[in-house]
């Protein structure tokens, strides 16, 4: 797949490649009319983390949940070192304990956790919902807690506290044409239902009806985006105002269509402060923006369908 990024412009709401012609596709039969209910699985979910202590040093942590049929693992990674990293795996056979990292600049990392009583949504995802918590300190203050917050009682010793966000979420699915998921856009908003689903619809009348792919993106049951003929427009985007923020919604499908080694989509929500800031992700140092007191949201949805 080409760069995310590099598939859009600025004011264009339909981008179609003049090197690939729809007549490369013929078998939309791969979007049934009548699709499952049952949505696709989640297999990964990747979430990016940004805290700033006290004393204004910045870490990112990058924490990665993951699960297939045999295995549930754990990965938690400080900035881009590797060696600054650890994983819990095999179905988590510590489901409960710590690790002790010391950085370069000698600052004394502790990573607990507890997951022994962790609840999974329908018991499918490989992120815990409640009944858990990740917690990591910097010397003696709580840089980041995951989970039930009350677990913060466990570490009264602690008598500062770091601030930290979300900077970016991505999600791994396979399965078939429908994605269900939650985002929460900003700090103070509310949690949002997002589903995504692809199925054919039939054009024409008689028997000079034609079965098309049509992409519909719902949030909170109501729908912001529907792409027909998706075979033609495998490219594009859309902006939307949610909770008060500019949202910008973009999609690349070429591959559920073109490529025959990779059936995998993207979708991306990209929270911005207006229409000055618009961006579409030249390279990853955006996903930092350059006010460092007004944090922006990016949520990618990386979707495989069976074929």
């Amino acid at each position: 797949m080409r760069d995310f990024a590099s598939c859009f412009s600025e004011y264009a709401l339909q981008v179609v490649s003049e090197t690939t012609s729809c007549s490369n596709y013929s078998n939309t039969s791969c979007f049934p009319q009548n699709s499952s209910n049952i949505p696709s699985t989640q297999n990964n979910v990747t979430c990016l983390y940004k805290v700033i202590l006290s004393n204004k040093k910045q870490f990112l942590i990058t924490v990665s949940w993951s699960k297939t049929n045999v295995s549930q693992s754990l990965y938690i990674q400080f900035g881009d070192n590797p060696s600054n990293s650890f994983k819990i795996s095999a179905i988590f056979k510590k489901k409960k304990g710590k690790k002790a990292i010391e950085f370069d600049d000698h600052t004394k990392v502790e990573v607990f956790w507890d997951l022994c009583d962790a609840r999974y949504n329908n018991m499918s995802g490989p992120e815990p919902i409640d009944k858990y918590y990740v917690v990591v300190t910097f010397d003696s203050e709580l840089g980041l807690i995951l989970g039930d917050m009350e677990e913060k009682k466990k570490f009264k010793n602690y008598n500062q506290m770091a601030k930290f966000s979300l900077i970016s979420r991505q999600e791994h699915f396979s399965g078939n044409t429908l994605y269900s998921t939650k985002a929460q856009f900003c700090d103070n908003g509310s949690k949002h239902d997002i589903l995504i689903s692809c199925r054919g619809e039939n054009e024409g009348q008689n028997h000079h009806q034609h079965n098309y792919p049509v992409l519909s993106i719902c949030i909170d049951k109501k729908m912001v985006i529907r792409v027909k003929r998706l075979q033609w427009n495998f490219r594009g985007n859309q902006s939307i105002f949610l909770d008060g923020l500019f949202v910008d919604l973009m999609w690349d499908v070429h591959d559920w269509f073109f490529n025959s080694t990779s059936s995998c989509a993207v979708f991306m929500f990209r929270t911005r402060s207006g229409l000055e800031s618009r961006l579409w992700l030249e390279d990853q140092d955006k996903l930092m923006p350059k006010n460092q007191d007004k944090v922006e949201f990016s949520l990618m949805i990386y979707a495989c369908k069976s074929t």
